[in-house]
């Protein structure tokens, strides 16, 4: 059976479309909730998957993977507290906009990119399963740890405002990613012998003291200056002609998520600010992005949510999940006695397909649940802050708690929420230091494994072809950030000029 001899219909099974709208509805209520994140809401539902045939119940899960990635957003830009790691960079102009008094504008953009990301990543699974898996499965431990490090200067070099305080937000992230267990040689390192660093920091303790603890500090310092009630602007409707101006940031950022969520391990907080960081890269008024640009929204959400399908790639070609998420995704067929793989087309083509083309009916059910139910999330910034700053503690104490009930998380994520609150107002990356220690595993392990196979050469890093083609890469970004920051410097230099030459001819 090919992609023309499918019957369509077999996906308009009621059980199949209540699997799907149940799943969207489900992954942006969970996924709106900080420190919950797409993981959490698919294990809360691969139980009942169970319980269903194998189509509906993959559908269900892709619905709730999908919806939780938007769904990310919404605290994210309501808030300034990230759903989930892939959400981080949404921050950046999604809650700038809400906090200038439109938040249902935020929220529409991000809605229309989080849909057209999905459909790209959808379209992706469906035109280019084989053959893009199959070179993703070509790439070894160089260019993992390339991939890793691309991740993080792209982030330093083109999304910052602060060069040299960004990279030094990036190594301190790389820092605390070292604390834990030896990935090689399974030694403790840096725990100080406490126990509970064994197993290193964990991600929902620095998300969520990131930004929520630190951002409860800030609320507390700014309660007074909150936009009025009524000058909030809570439709989520947005002109076409303002779309439009988007449209270069998420077509940039679909393309760029689909292809890395094929690499198993990236994930999509990496999309998100390789998307987030070709859209400043591509905007016409770069100087916009950081105080509520749509374009910034935009590529950050199309790119997430479009990376759903690229992880979906090399699970059903190959049998290898390309991300958590997945994994979890595929314990429903395995569950269901069915092993992804290169024979799965053949052995069970009806389900294949219906899974390929099912993927595209998840973004449109997600976009019909977001119209129905983000107006109601806009409303937030309307709490007085007296209700919103106790309701934004204590959601984010649960969701540090919850995570690994452990009384020990809470007080990181309170020591982290100080420490980044701190490092906020001096002028640091908070977004750096996020993707540094997400990508930091990934880092220091695929460098390791890559010096043990090579017996210690550095050559293994521009003798591969792709690795070299990163590498280049990776140089013309530095050679971009430098040329950016001198440009800089010398147009501030003039300035002072030309200002001081105005004021002492005033005073003449």
């Amino acid at each position: 059976m090919g992609l023309t001899e499918f019957d369509v219909s077999v996906l308009f099974d009621p059980l199949n479309i209540v699997a799907i709208l149940v799943g969207s509805l489900a992954g942006m209520f969970f996924g709106a909730i900080p420190g919950v994140g797409a993981m959490v809401v698919l294990v809360l539902f691969l139980p009942i998957s169970f319980l269903l045939p194998p189509l509906p119940a993959v559908l269900l899960l892709l619905a709730v993977y999908q919806s939780s990635e938007y769904g990310g957003s919404i605290s994210s830009i309501i808030l300034g507290i990230p759903g989930s790691p892939s959400n981080v960079a949404t921050i950046l102009d999604g809650h700038p906009m809400a906090q200038s008094g439109m938040p249902g504008k935020a929220l529409g953009y991000s809605l229309w990119a989080s849909t057209i990301g999905g459909l790209v990543g959808g379209l992706a699974l469906l035109f280019l399963a084989v053959p893009i898996a199959a070179f993703a499965m070509t790439l070894s431990y160089p260019e993992y740890f390339l991939l890793g490090m691309l991740g993080i200067l792209a982030v330093a070099v083109i999304s910052s405002h602060d060069l040299i305080r960004s990279i030094i937000s990036a190594i301190l992230g790389l820092m605390v990613g070292t604390v834990g267990m030896d990935l090689i040689t399974g030694d403790p390192r840096f725990t100080g012998g406490q126990m509970e660093l064994y197993s290193g920091f964990t991600l929902v303790a620095i998300i969520l003291g990131m930004f929520a603890f630190s951002e409860v500090i800030t609320m507390i310092r700014d309660k007074g200056s909150r936009p009025a009630p009524d000058t909030l602007t809570v439709k989520t409707e947005v002109p076409f002609a303002e779309l439009r101006t988007t449209a270069k940031a998420t077509t940039g950022g679909s393309v760029i998520g689909s292809l890395i969520g094929i690499f198993p391990g990236t994930g999509s907080g990496t999309a998100s600010w390789f998307g987030y960081s070709l859209a400043k890269k591509l905007s016409r008024n770069p100087d916009r992005f950081g105080k509520g640009s749509p374009e910034g929204i935009a590529g950050a959400e199309s790119a997430n949510n479009s990376s759903v399908g690229g992880s979906l790639l090399p699970l059903l070609t190959l049998g290898v999940p390309g991300s958590p998420a997945i994994a979890i995704v595929m314990g429903a067929f395995l569950m269901h006695g069915i092993v992804p793989g290169p024979n799965i087309f053949a052995e069970e083509p009806t389900l294949t397909y219906g899974i390929l083309f099912g993927f595209l009916l998840t973004s449109v059910a997600m976009f019909f649940s977001g119209k129905l139910v983000t107006p109601i999330f806009s409303r937030v910034l309307k709490i007085p802050s007296e209700m919103l700053i106790p309701a934004v503690l204590l959601i984010s104490i649960v969701g540090v708690y919850a995570a690994n009930t452990s009384s020990f998380e809470l007080w990181v994520a309170l020591t982290v929420g100080v420490i980044a609150y701190f490092m906020r107002n001096l002028g640091f990356s908070l977004p750096a230091f996020v993707l540094a220690f997400v990508l930091s595993g990934i880092i220091e392990e695929n460098f390791r494994r890559a010096l043990l196979v090579s017996g210690g050469d550095l050559t293994i890093f521009v003798t591969r072809p792709f690795s070299l083609v990163l590498v280049l890469i990776i140089v013309g970004l530095v050679s971009l950030g430098i040329w950016g920051k001198a440009r800089g410097t010398r147009r501030e230099k003039i300035l002072a000029e030309v200002q001081g030459t105005d004021e002492q001819k005033s005073k003449a």
